[in-house]
């Protein structure tokens, strides 16, 4: 698990509880690759998400799909949020979208959802969470 920033938020089209984060895990190092052992990335065409400008190192924005858009009215509230993410999971298809990582949220018997910020101290996107 890492803590990432969400950057964007958009509806999933034709989907009343999906959404797609595109999410901030800081700058790429070689730890931080998504590693596919049988190969499955290049077989399906699933390519990580790697954003980079002329001149800056790699950052590690990865895809997110989740089925989180029934907790929300205005999901752009998520916008500029740092949580939780599990990263360590193989790239899978949501609705023939890519989907990179999962958040880390909680959601009650009451129907209380949060998404789990750090609350203490500035804490580096890309930190890794024991």
């Amino acid at each position: 698990m890492k803590i990432g920033k969400i950057v964007s938020v958009e509806r999933v089209p034709d989907t009343d509880k999906l959404l797609k984060l595109s999410v901030d895990f800081g700058l790429r190092t070689p730890e931080l690759q998504p590693t596919v052992s049988d190969g499955s990335l290049k077989e399906e065409g699933l390519q990580p998400s790697v954003s980079e400008t002329e001149g800056s190192p790699e950052r590690d924005v990865r895809q997110v799909i989740s089925g989180i858009a029934g907790f929300f009215e205005d999901p752009q509230v998520l916008v500029n949020i740092s949580c939780p993410f599990v990263t360590n999971l193989e790239p899978r298809k949501i609705c023939g979208l890519v989907s990179e990582a999962m958040i880390v949220a909680a959601h009650s018997k009451e129907g209380v959802f949060s998404v789990l910020e750090p609350t203490q101290g500035e804490i580096s996107l890309g930190t890794k969470l024991n």
